[in-house]
């Protein structure tokens, strides 16, 4: 495995250039890149100091800066250092303006504005926060979301990611022996999901936990029989109201979040 440097390089947060990069990066093996992130690039003095790093250091410049001579004057540093460098938007802008028949304007951070998109994707995470694994069920209807699912089916961070796109977005647990709140089949505007897991993976993440926690593992909650159990007793439940169901045992977080989204805008507009 080769250590690479990898110096990504945002006139704003950095996430769009972290996540490009990560996404492309992930399509070579044999190579480990060691990121190196350099946010809130809007001066002469912070390139030069990225600059004289990124001499040090050399590897690869990826980078997302709009302002002409910000960027001109990193191109020039990595040029005379023999360091390459990627503009990773730049052929996406380019195409666009084409297509769309306009410039596109230099406005560093554009995408996070404080706009009402913004505003909403707060009250989503709020949202999500006070109606985390069961809490104040007494207004589920007000969400846009509802999932529903055993212990360790990742129900909280799914949640999380869903109230980042803006959807209000609430979990309750289905736990052996205890009943639904009523709540749930009272609500008529959420859309509800239940989550499911194979019992193998399941139990192997359990016990992870239990272990984390320096906690008995002579439990039901890892007994194979009873964890299998637990899941058919879940897949009946959204069976019979006829809740969609997603096995998330081998979905990232963000692969069943968009699951999830495909899945509400189909039912928002059924002929999609």
């Amino acid at each position: 495995m080769t250590l690479t440097p990898i110096h990504l390089v945002s006139d704003s947060t950095g996430e769009t250039v972290t996540l490009v990069a990560r996404a492309c990066l992930v399509q070579f093996d044999h190579i480990e890149p060691e990121e190196h992130l350099w946010s809130l690039v809007r001066s002469r003095e912070r390139v030069l100091e990225i600059i004289k790093n990124i001499e040090e250091l050399g590897g690869i410049v990826i980078y997302t800066l709009v302002d002409r001579s910000i960027r001109n004057l990193l191109e020039e540093g990595c040029a005379a250092a023999q360091i390459p460098s990627i503009a990773v938007l730049d052929p996406v802008i380019t195409e666009l303006g084409q297509v769309l028949g306009t410039e596109s304007h230099a406005r560093p951070g554009s995408q996070h504005v404080m706009n009402a998109e913004y505003f909403s994707r707060i009250k989503a995470m709020e949202f999500a926060l006070t109606h985390d694994d069961g809490q104040s069920t007494w207004d589920l209807n007000e969400a846009d979301i509802v999932l529903l699912g055993v212990s360790r089916t990742s129900k909280t961070p799914t949640c999380i990611y869903l109230a980042n796109r803006g959807l209000k977005t609430a979990n309750v647990p289905v736990v052996p022996g205890c009943p639904i709140p009523e709540e749930i089949f009272k609500t008529n505007k959420p859309f509800i999901i239940g989550l499911t897991k194979d019992p193998k993976r399941l139990v192997e993440i359990r016990r992870q936990r239990l272990r984390l926690m320096d906690q008995d593992e002579n439990t039901d909650y890892v007994d194979l029989e009873m964890v299998s159990q637990e899941i058919n007793e879940a897949r009946r439940l959204f069976s019979k109201h006829g809740w969609p169901q997603i096995n998330v045992s081998r979905k990232s977080i963000e692969e069943t979040a968009a699951t999830i989204i495909q899945l509400y805008q189909q039912r928002l507009e059924p002929d999609i």
